[in-house]
């Protein structure tokens, strides 16, 4: 992807971006088609989503001027919906009351200056703040970004072109300080629940921030050793065997997106495609992390409930590559 640059044949950027709000996202696009249409081949397109995570905002290394061209960048290509899989600002975790007004008040100024579009929003890890203060502080824990992000609570549904959307809370604070990527008892019978009532014709689009289930974090680091793979708890769900079994009884559930890992990738798996969407920050505005640069995932959804899927650059580099 270079400096975050999308290539589209002989094209120029913006004939090629013409073309792809013009329909689908065609056979170059990064991840391409996923899943069949209907047995005749026909099927509409209803919404074009973007995907954005980890966006990690704090208004420094020109982070503010990144997110406003990313928001240009897929308001340019059509997008009706952006869907945000959290570590929407840099880190809140140890922060102080002031550090943590300031992020947000990046993110507000930016999103209000450069943003037409709906946003839905999932809680990160790095959106949290103040569970090493007292329990009785106010907005302590997901209070401050549930508040920040205008959030009907830490989970909900939002339905929108004939898709539901599943936004779930997967950061698990555990009684000994950290994070792990579960589920809470009452959320898992919230979820369990929503999905029973939920129409058997209607597409189900699933949100977390910790990926449900990722390739990525196998080769994050050194992860094989004495003859095992080790991949911590809060880099993919502990709870995926579970979440994986209630799927598979409700077949309307297509698409699991999420983020954290600050790389792309996809697995499909009993019927449900996880996309794990890279990371607009890249690595925290330092550049590509591992293979992974700027950018989101541009989401075509249909009607059918199939999609397709590319993960986009929108023009920002490194510090010293044309952006930052």
């Amino acid at each position: 992807m270079g400096s975050g640059q999308v290539r589209s044949g002989g094209l120029s950027r913006r004939e090629a971006l013409r073309g792809i709000a013009a329909g689908g996202l065609g056979v170059g696009a990064v991840g391409g088609l996923a899943g069949a249409g209907r047995a005749d081949g026909k099927r509409t397109r209803v919404l074009r989503c973007a995907h954005l995570t980890d966006v990690h905002l704090n208004g420094e290394k020109g982070s503010d001027e990144a997110l406003a061209r990313c928001y240009r960048d897929l308001q340019e290509r059509g997008c009706e919906l952006i869907l945000n899989t959290g570590d929407t600002v840099m880190e809140l975790n140890g922060a102080s009351l002031a550090s943590a007004e300031s992020q947000w008040g990046h993110w507000h100024r930016v999103t209000r200056a450069e943003s037409s579009v709906e946003a839905v929003h999932a809680i990160g890890n790095h959106d949290c703040w103040g569970w090493e203060r007292d329990s009785s502080e106010p907005r302590r824990g997901k209070g401050m970004v549930e508040q920040e992000l205008e959030l009907p609570g830490r989970y909900y549904t939002v339905d929108r072109a004939g898709w539901r959307f599943v936004v779930l809370d997967s950061i698990w604070s555990g009684p000994g300080g950290g994070y792990a990527g579960r589920l809470d008892l009452e959320q898992f019978e919230w979820l369990s629940e929503t999905l029973g009532k939920t129409g058997a014709d209607t597409p189900v689009c699933v949100l977390t921030h910790i990926p449900i289930v990722t390739a990525c974090g196998f080769f994050d680091g050194e992860r094989f050793a004495d003859g095992r793979w080790s991949v911590p708890g809060s880099w993919m769900h502990e709870d995926a065997g579970l979440l994986k079994d209630l799927f598979a009884r409700h077949r309307n559930v297509k698409l699991g997106l999420s983020g954290h890992m600050h790389q792309v990738d996809r697995i499909d798996f009993q019927g449900v495609s996880y996309l794990c969407s890279g990371a607009v920050s890249a690595s925290w505005w330092n550049g590509a992390y591992y293979a992974c640069d700027y950018g989101y995932t541009l989401l075509d959804l249909f009607d059918d409930g199939s999609f397709e899927h590319a993960y986009v650059g929108y023009g920002w580099g490194a510090p010293g590559e044309g952006g930052g």
